[in-house]
């Protein structure tokens, strides 16, 4: 999972998901089969998948198109349950993505199947190189299916925003038993998309949740030197927690801690006083709940949510503190500050920020842009 950024902003995928190619023999050739049975039909404008496996002569409507990453963390116990499941559902057309690559001719497939909901079955990584492909590809026009998320990865936060948790297959159930209604509405919700942009390239990288500064650091190193452990997720984010806590509340200094979070300045396009310092969290989302399962009481639509800790031992106890007690968020802390924005830019030298488990590096002489997507719609299957 080691994320490696060079002198410019280079990306890369967070939980290393879509970085190695799959080999499964003698399963491949089935694989290959979920991956390329998409059959034209007399009526080229209507036409139909299948794939998975079923008889040749049932060609029932396309309810649920899945994109599956099988390099997710949960995918490598999760994904043969999900083919078996696949292969009793022919309207689900299953297809698997070897690496990041092929995202872009994996949505074109999916296009043409023409489904209801286009679930994807990966980590918060998978999640953005696809919605950064719906979004400049246009494959769907003016209608794209409503996206849903399979909890599959190490972190998950996409899913869980969407109040998908536990089992990815029994989620797919309830995917299908909804997308077999007549109205998806009642279970749809528009989100707001992150558009990073960052150098000469025109087309930006869709998310919806970035970490930056000392958050960054910490998530690089929870990366590149817990998960190589081969630790349980929870027990390598409450070392990561730990170490975390050691650095920026006690100062502890050591090779085995995280590193020093670097001066970063954040600026905004509204006459809003720019910040600057040295922060232990910057995080910018469009989620409904931004940190910590904090909701801010935000009011206005469409724009991008920052919050910003001072990477001070008292400001970081402040901030706990006042979560514990219920008043992170709803009573001013010192040395915290949330602030809405149409547009953010993040300045600094050779400073990480991470949008969905893609790591971008601003440098000197060249930020990193924000600015608000297009809504997309959502699946969500909480209450």
């Amino acid at each position: 999972m080691a994320a490696k950024t060079a002198d410019i902003a280079q990306r890369t995928d967070a939980s290393g998901e879509l970085a190695y190619p799959f080999v499964r023999a003698p399963y491949s050739e089935t694989v290959h089969g979920f991956m390329l049975k998409v059959e034209r039909q007399d009526d080229a404008s209507a036409p139909t998948g299948q794939a998975c496996v079923g008889p040749a002569w049932v060609k029932p409507r396309v309810r649920i198109a899945l994109l599956s990453n099988p390099r997710s963390t949960g995918n490598l116990a999760q994904l043969p349950k999900i083919r078996e499941y696949c292969a009793d559902h022919p309207d689900v057309f299953h297809y698997e993505v070897e690496d990041a690559s092929q995202i872009g001719e994996a949505i074109r497939s999916i296009a043409r199947v023409r489904p209801k909901v286009l679930a994807i079955n990966g980590g918060d990584g998978t999640v953005q190189a696809a919605l950064t492909e719906l979004y400049n590809g246009n494959h769907f026009g003016d209608a794209p299916p409503p996206v849903a998320v399979l909890p599959s990865g190490k972190t998950n936060l996409i899913a869980l925003d969407l109040g998908a948790r536990g089992d990815p297959v029994e989620t797919l159930e309830r995917l299908i038993e909804l997308a077999r209604s007549d109205d998806l509405a009642p279970y749809t919700v528009a989100r707001e998309l992150i558009a990073l942009r960052h150098g000469e390239d025109d087309k930006p990288v869709i998310g919806m949740f970035l970490g930056g500064a000392g958050l960054a650091d910490t998530m690089l190193y929870c990366r590149d030197k817990i998960y190589p452990l081969g630790l349980p997720n929870s027990v390598a984010h409450a070392l990561t927690a730990i170490a975390a806590a050691a650095k920026q509340i006690l100062r502890l200094k050591a090779s085995f801690l995280p590193p020093d979070s670097k001066p970063v300045s954040v600026s905004f396009s509204e006459q809003v006083e720019p910040i600057t310092g040295r922060f232990s969290v910057l995080a910018v989302t469009t989620l409904e709940k931004l940190l910590l399962s904090t909701d801010f009481g935000a009011h206005r639509q469409g724009t991008l949510k920052l919050l910003t800790i001072e990477a001070q031992p008292e400001t970081v106890i402040g901030a706990v503190f006042a979560k514990i007690v219920g008043k992170f968020g709803r009573e001013e802390v010192r040395g915290v500050r949330f602030e809405e924005a149409n547009e953010i830019t993040i300045h600094g030298d050779n400073s990480n920020v991470i949008l969905d488990g893609e790591t971008f590096r601003a440098v000197s002489g060249s930020p990193i842009n924000l600015r608000p997507a297009q809504p997309l719609s959502f699946v969500k299957l909480a209450a």
